[in-house]
């Protein structure tokens, strides 16, 4: 055991930069996947970050209006019950906007709850100077289209509700004919607004797990009869599973793509080393050393290395992560809270650990079939003779050193082809990130694009006058097009959630929507339609479409498929002209106005709205869904450092390998009188060829990889294909330089040390 610990202390001293580059590496790739394990907790499931961030109520308890309060507020004295929620009195009702309507619980609060308490994600709370003002569920806004400053129409004209924000909430949400959505409103707002009242209590439980007891309980207090509904935080998690999130698959994709590129790029250092050492090992074989103990050597040194990284980054992952600014910080400290952190935490940095162990002991194991008797290497193959192609090119008296060094690089076809593919990889994944980088540049720096050419919504009041309320946008001077349009909830027949109907410009003026495929509208009847309807339809760009609109029937002709980042693509679009035909008296009730690019969003919506009196117009920016994304920017810049490191290690091995191998050539080439400046530009051609070769399959792979991968999530999150966007030439010019220059760089010095290694010393180490 000593003289193990001995050899591989004076491995190490020897390899320090390598060892300390595969340390880092390891931080990186673990800190990568467990911040997409925080993330999918956070993002993946965002019902569990709403219900963390709420404080919200594990059971909902809905009881008859003359149920006693006093029974009510007994409930905050039953065991394990933390804290309560209400009680709040409510009313069942029915609204209507842009044509959809829906069921709705009116839910009376005059401040705002402490427990279940809603996330605000537009807008703003109740306002006691505005008793019509409500607060809407964020998925029965949605479903009706509605925002903050939209106006909901009440049944039988009996009044309006004005809508001044939309919440998030961990409740069970809208679901169309069969529950209602919530609404919040001020108390004095519920007895002119339905005729079906209750009272609805939240009990925050100290033991989730509980969950069905604390029910028994409390049913049995309150009395069987009084207790009209019960839902549980269960249910609620279970029907508000959602689909994967951009960020969570960024870092789980890069972090695996490193993890198996770092675990390739140690089994190709120890498949050198041990190439490299040949005679030692055998050597030591041979003084008494079992093929065991030589490869528990080089498995426990990479152990130790790569058990190292995975503390370290477990550790700063656990410290640090929480105070990163942003959705990554917030992501972290929800994800600490929630139940499977401590599993994720130990076995993330256990899988990378054992992994590095697998690849590492499947290259050790080289180590222990060397025979005990040293061979002779220069009775080995020493490379092959030289090619045609070879000879010719010195026949037309090229440099040999190049002719060489490229023969040199790729005479082992297998050998060579394993040594590419490995330094590939790293290089694959940074085109990725650099196309992944580009496409979100792209959201921002051209977003008519990419189904943004407006910058602002304007919406205007109803009875508002569509003649002046158009001259007065267009007389902003920032403005450059206002196109008129209307949006409405469509019903298609056999579907049970609506569609939004737009239309947008006039045939004079038509909306410069984004193409991704087909043509725009031209024709009567003819529309364009996001990828999330034509998914949901189960139709295709020249398909026609029948929907319901107001009790109208409205067929459309799709004849193109638009970039539409809105409403999960499911929208279809066409002319003004167009809805005008099946209804002459529709009016513009929003404006997308474009602005010119130095033009700020924010202060000319706020000039617009004080231009036209207070209420007469509601302007909002457009969101860009790329605004989400920008903690993107800062994962693609740690997983370049993570990749460039794994590379920088690969790149390490190839160099040593190459000045190993060319330490048996060297008497002969400098018998045949090559200076020793030659001799090193064979090596350092070599390596360089190497690197070359790993840049092209990394370009070849990775831009085709990185269109693919991104236009797939286009098309799972209903914006469609065609968003993809590639690096420049110029970027990808730079980073095809940045790379090879740097592989000559390195090969440099110790192929230049190698080069002037006296010939004793040579003969030596060939022997």
């Amino acid at each position: 055991m000593r003289a193990m610990l001995r050899w591989a202390h004076s491995d190490l001293r020897t390899h320090r930069g390598e060892a300390l580059f595969l340390v880092l590496a390891t931080v990186g790739i673990v800190a990568s996947l467990l911040l997409a394990a925080a993330l999918f907790g956070y993002a993946t499931n965002p019902w569990q970050r709403v219900f963390t961030q709420s404080r919200g109520a594990h059971v909902w308890i809905h009881t008859a209006a003359s149920t006693e309060a006093s029974d009510l507020t007994a409930l905050d004295d039953l065991d394990g019950v933390e804290a309560v929620a209400g009680p709040y009195p409510t009313t069942a009702t029915t609204v209507a906007s842009r044509g959809a309507r829906a069921s709705v619980e009116l839910r009376g609060t005059s401040e705002r709850p402490v427990t279940g308490r809603p996330l605000l994600t537009s807008g703003r709370w109740l306002d006691p100077g505005r008793p019509d003002g409500v607060v809407l569920e964020s998925g029965l806004a949605q479903a009706l289209l509605a925002g903050p400053g939209d106006v909901l129409t009440l049944p039988g004209r009996t009044g309006s509700l004005t809508v001044l924000g939309v919440a998030d909430s961990a409740e069970p949400g809208y679901r169309k004919g069969e529950r209602p959505g919530l609404v919040w409103a001020p108390p004095a707002a519920l007895p002119r607004t339905g005729s079906v009242g209750g009272q609805v209590i939240g009990l925050r439980l100290t033991d989730p797990d509980a969950t069905d007891y604390a029910v028994q309980r409390a049913v049995t207090l309150l009395g069987a009869g009084a207790v009209g509904e019960v839902s549980s935080w269960q249910q609620a998690r279970s029907e508000a599973q959602s689909d994967d999130r951009l960020l969570g698959q960024v870092l789980g994709l890069f972090g695996l793509g490193a993890l198996v590129a770092a675990g390739l790029a140690v089994h190709g250092a120890i498949g050198t080393r041990v190439r490299g050492h040949l005679r030692d090992i055998s050597i030591l074989k041979a003084i008494g050393f079992t093929p065991g103990q030589l490869v528990r050597v080089f498995l426990l040194q990479h152990l130790a290395y790569a058990l190292l990284g995975a503390v370290t980054a477990a550790v700063l992952t656990e410290a640090l992560a929480p105070r990163l600014p942003g959705r990554l910080g917030d992501a972290v400290d929800v994800w600490q809270g929630l139940p499977g952190h401590t599993v994720a935490l130990v076995l993330v940095p256990v899988t990378v650990v054992l992994f590095i162990g697998a690849t590492t002991g499947l290259a050790a194991w080289r180590a222990g079939r060397v025979p005990p008797v040293p061979v002779r290497r220069a009775a080995l193959s020493a490379g092959g003779p030289l090619s045609a192609p070879a000879r010719r090119a010195l026949a037309l008296r090229l440099p040999a050193a190049l002719v060489l060094g490229w023969h040199k690089a790729f005479t082992r076809r297998p050998r060579t082809l394993a040594t590419v593919a490995r330094l590939a990889l790293p290089l694959t994944l940074i085109v990725v990130a650099m196309s992944a980088w580009t496409t979100i540049d792209r959201f921002h720096g051209h977003p008519e694009r990419m189904g943004l050419p407006a910058a602002l919504t304007v919406r205007a009041d109803d009875g508002a006058n569509a003649p002046a309320t158009r001259a007065l946008l267009a007389r902003h001077p920032d403005v450059t097009a206002v196109h008129p349009g209307v949006e409405v909830a469509a019903l298609v027949p056999g579907q049970t959630a609506t569609i939004a109907l737009r239309g947008l410009g006039t045939d004079e003026d038509p909306y410069p929507f984004s193409l991704a495929e087909g043509r725009t509208a031209r024709g009567p009847d003819e529309a364009v339609a996001g990828q999330g309807l034509l998914d949901l339809l189960d139709v295709r760009v020249g398909d026609w479409v029948r929907m319901t609109v107001g009790g109208r029937p409205q067929i459309l002709h799709i004849v193109g498929r638009s970039i539409e980042p809105d409403n999960a693509g499911r929208v279809i679009s066409t002319s003004l002209d167009t809805l005008r035909e099946n209804d002459p008296g529709l009016r513009p009730t929003l404006y997308q106005l474009r602005l010119r690019p130095d033009a700020d969003p924010q202060g000319v919506a706020a000039e617009l709205t004080g231009a036209a009196g207070r209420g007469q117009l509601e302007a909002h920016a457009v969101t860009n869904p790329a605004d989400g994304l920008s903690p993107l920017r800062g994962v693609v810049v740690g997983l370049l450092g993570v990749l460039a490191l794994i590379g920088l290690v690969e790149l390490l091995t190839v160099i040593g390998g190459t000045v190993r191998e060319g330490e048996r050539d060297l008497p002969a080439l400098k018998a045949a009188g090559l200076s020793p400046r030659q001799i090193t530009a064979i090596t350092v051609t070599a390596t360089g060829c190497t690197a070359l070769a790993a840049i092209t399959v990394a370009l070849a792979l990775g831009l085709p990889l990185a269109h693919w991968l991104i236009d797939a999530q286009g098309r799972s999150s209903g914006i469609g294909a065609g968003i993809a966007q590639g690096p420049s030439l110029m970027a990808l010019s730079a980073f095809g330089a940045a790379a090879l220059l740097g592989a000559l760089a390195l090969a440099a010095v110790p192929a230049a040390r190698a080069a002037r290694r006296r010939l004793a010393d040579t003969l030596s180490a060939v022997a």
